[in-house]
């Protein structure tokens, strides 16, 4: 391995190859900078918008996400942009541009295609990390020249931007065009199935008929319920007629009977004391019995009328109760026919609103869409533009300068070592023992060197042989 000291012996020794090195280095990066003709680097910069849209209200955040500014760089270096800068400044029909391309590529491909590779060659799109502007440079020898294509470029990416949203909104105009139309055939035909069914069925927009007649089936279904516990009482009524029809309540309370009751017990009475004094054979007592038998047989007539009365008012009730149960069977069965039918029309009703709902909202798509397709404002603005540069960007003389002195300090110093290898010296203590392998026991002065002092310090190298060989030779060392 070879020494700090070494390697600074070798530059001493070959300081001559160093600098010759260097300064070719050098002079050569100064001429051929000084030949290379002068190019203008011309900048322009956009900012990409991200606030909420007017239109869509589509919100994309507060800062743009890394991907969407590499979506944007793309777009701005890619071949529809550069078609269009071509096509705006019509450089295609440009006869020396034409002639120029058919010297380069011989005629293959297209015009617009090379000037496209070219430009593209020439552009530089840089986006800002921490902010949403992008920087546009174009780097040419004209600085005019260089400046008009960072402003193409710029416009020619603005114009894309709104034509990329403004194109779809377009597609998407027609599109719900169509699907409005569709949906109002729909809706139409909807509403007349709905208005047929209607007008079948007797329903208008405020029928409430439903409700009279759930109203009208409760009432006679408590109608029912009455007529029933009225009936239920009247056949028990009839029932004891036939058991024990004297003791019902209406026989009793009859005055009639009650009166001929009373004249019953006054003629047995009478006819009790006659046929005691008279004999049952007496005129008397036989008149008396015949009129005792005539109350009687007038009291179960009575009593029969009176039992008979209940009959018919079970009967009567009977037959109300079996009426009052067919129209509530026949009420029942159209309050179901008509909830039936109100359940119909209220699906067809729905069909309507959902119809009318998607008409809406296709509507409203429509409009939407129409108004992005009309948009003239992309949420790309020109934030600054680009002017003629007034010094070339490149050759940079003072970096290129720097850059030759550091390459060329590191060639130098190659080269110095490499004639180094070619052609080995021994050049220090260190030189002799890595060569010889041997200690060194005394180094010889160079011609016209003051003689070595015992004050002066040994080299420590020569130290470390003199401390180990001490004993065998004491004193002052002798030069070799």
């Amino acid at each position: 391995t070879m020494t700090f000291g070494q390697f600074l012996s070798i530059l001493r020794a070959r300081w001559w190859v160093v600098l010759l090195v260097l300064g070719l280095t050098v002079a050569t990066t100064v001429v051929v900078s000084l030949l290379l003709p002068s190019r203008y680097t011309a900048t322009a910069s956009v900012v990409v918008d991200f606030k909420p849209d007017p239109i869509s209200a589509a919100v994309f955040g507060g800062m743009p996400s890394p991907a969407v500014m590499a979506t944007q760089v793309d777009i701005l270096t890619s071949e529809r942009v550069a078609l269009r800068v071509v096509q705006a400044n019509r450089l295609a029909e440009n006869p020396q541009i034409r002639e120029q391309w058919q010297q380069e590529t011989g005629g293959e491909g297209t015009v617009e295609q090379w000037l496209i590779t070219l430009f593209q060659r020439s552009l530089d799109v840089q986006p800002s990390r921490e902010s949403s502007v992008i920087r546009v440079s174009y780097t040419a020898p004209d600085p005019r020249f260089a400046a008009g294509m960072a402003n193409a470029f710029v416009q020619a990416y603005i114009d894309t931007a709104l034509a990329l949203r403004v194109n779809p909104a377009r597609q998407y105009s027609g599109f719900f065009d169509q699907q409005v139309k569709e949906s109002r055939d729909a809706l139409e035909a909807a509403q007349r199935r709905l208005s047929a069914f209607q007008k079948a069925n007797g329903i208008i927009a405020t029928d409430e008929r439903l409700d009279v007649e759930n109203a009208r089936l409760n009432e006679l279904s408590s109608q029912l319920v009455a007529l029933q516990a009225v009936a239920a009482e009247s056949r028990s009524r009839q029932a004891q007629t036939g058991a024990s029809g004297d003791r019902m309540q209406e026989v009793l309370s009859n005055p009639v009977i009650n009166q001929l009751k009373s004249e019953i017990s006054r003629a047995e009475a009478q006819l009790q004391q006659l046929t005691a004094r008279l004999g049952d054979a007496h005129p008397q007592v036989v008149e008396s019995r015949a009129g005792l038998n005539e109350l009687r047989a007038r009291m179960d007539a009575e009593t029969r009328r009176v039992t008979g009365g209940v009959a018919v008012t079970s009967t009567i009730n009977t037959q109300r109760e079996a009426q009052v149960r067919a129209a509530l069977e026949a009420q029942r069965a159209q309050v179901l026919r008509m909830k039936s039918v109100r359940d119909e029309g209220l699906l067809l009703q729905r069909e309507v609103e959902n119809a009318q709902r998607t008409f809406d909202a296709v509507q409203a798509r429509l409009a939407q869409s129409s108004l992005e397709s009309q948009t003239t404002q992309s949420n790309v603005n020109l934030l600054t533009q680009a002017v003629p540069p007034l010094e070339p960007s490149s050759p940079n003389i003072p970096l290129n300068v720097a850059l030759s002195i550091f390459l060329g300090g590191l060639l130098a110093v190659g080269t110095a070592l490499l004639l180094e290898l070619m052609d080995r010296r021994v050049r220090n203590i260190d030189d002799v023992i890595a060569a010889l392998d041997l200690p060194v026991l005394g180094v010889l002065p160079r011609p016209g060197a003051k003689r070595w002092s015992p004050g002066k310090a040994l080299p420590s190298t020569q130290q470390r042989l003199m401390s180990g060989m001490s004993p065998a030779l004491p004193g002052t060392p002798k030069e070799a």
